[in-house]
């Protein structure tokens, strides 16, 4: 396993500049997801770090190692892609082994190699059968042995989950993270996915437009998101954002319609007077009879165990859960409450956390 650093990397495809100067350091041993929408830089990233493309300034360490120059196959990474990218015409044994083959290794030995990788990944029945008869998930599992027989110091996912149905994607999660415990390889995960993301990771990478926008535990990104980006993006739903008027004389927070919600000493310490992004999880509101924050109900969605209620608050778009079981009648209004240690509060300009 080695270590992975990037200093100031950049990417430009002629005038468009799509990574902007990123500095990361993912330690030894450690599971990283990159995070982010479609077009945000997190794939041309990691085929950067493969040496699939060209970086346009910075610099790339893999260990001690600058890797800048280094050919794909010197820098000691094992790739999955999403597509999979077997050889059709070989069984999986022949494309599990097939590096080691190129590298001039014995048959003896690379038939052994196959077999215990085969059956790390729960393959050996399938060892002679060809990509074509297997399921999507199988032939994951091939491209993953394929990378692991590498024994390589740095395994890279690049979104090797999304052609998969969503049981097979919850399957696939539990067998690459039991991978990770078994070998303890330096991971890097990358995926558009945020429940991939939140369950994978030791660390996730939020990216957005090719900067970074946080990294931190999947703790951290949720219970602390750094911006109104990562707020909005992590979480299902996402945190819910309203403009808002901080008025620390009467240690309070008042919405466009007129609401109010009460802040601590603590909280009205942190803040200034004047405009500011409000934040709070669904799950962390309270439905109460009279009193706490109203919000016109519009629409609710049954997911079993929880129940979404969509409405307006201060004409602005919120959701709150209530447990799955909880009697509900659609009613023109709702009463909620929000504890103040589920409050988020952004700066409205700049986007990013306050306090």
């Amino acid at each position: 396993m080695a270590a992975v650093t990037l200093r100031r990397v950049k990417k430009n495809y002629g005038p468009t500049t799509v990574v902007h100067g990123v500095d990361l350091e993912i330690n030894a041993g450690e599971f990283v997801v990159i995070l982010g929408p479609s077009g945000c830089g997190k794939s041309t990233l990691l085929r950067m770090i493969a040496g699939l493309e060209a970086i346009t300034d910075g610099e790339i360490a893999i260990g001690e190692k600058i890797v800048n120059t280094l050919e794909p196959r010197e820098r000691g990474c094992a790739m999955v892609f999403q597509n999979y990218a077997l050889y059709p015409h070989m069984t999986v044994a022949e494309n599990i082994g097939y590096a080691l083959k190129v590298a001039g290794m014995g048959k003896a030995e690379r038939t052994a190699r196959i077999k215990a990788v085969g059956d790390m990944l729960g393959l050996t029945e399938f060892l002679e059968r060809k990509p074509m008869q297997l399921s999507g998930g199988q032939r994951q599992r091939v491209a993953m042995g394929r990378a692991m027989i590498r024994e390589p110091d740095v395994f890279l996912y690049d979104e090797p989950l999304s052609n998969l149905d969503a049981r097979l994607r919850v399957a696939m999660r539990v067998e690459i993270r039991r991978l990770h415990q078994r070998l303890g390889t330096t991971s890097l995960f990358v995926t558009h996915d945020q429940v991939e993301a939140m369950t994978l990771a030791d660390r996730i990478v939020v990216m957005n437009k090719g900067i970074i926008e946080q990294v931190g535990t999947p703790d951290e990104v949720y219970h602390r998101p750094a911006s109104t980006y990562v707020a909005g993006f992590v979480g299902s739903p996402g945190l819910n954002l309203l403009h808002a008027t901080v008025d620390k004389a009467a240690l309070c927070i008042r919405f466009k319609d007129g609401q109010s919600i009460a802040l601590d000493q603590e909280q009205a310490a942190s803040l200034s007077d004047g405009p500011v992004v409000f934040g709070f999880r669904a799950e962390q509101t309270q439905v109460v009879e009279q009193g706490g924050l109203k919000i016109a109900s519009s629409f609710n969605e049954a997911l079993g165990s929880s129940r979404l209620l969509h409405g307006l608050l201060a004409d602005e778009e919120a959701v709150i859960s209530i447990p799955g079981d909880q009697p509900f009648n659609v009613t023109s209004s709702i009463n909620v409450t929000i504890p103040s240690k589920a409050m988020h509060f952004f700066d409205p300009e700049s986007g990013r956390r306050i306090g």
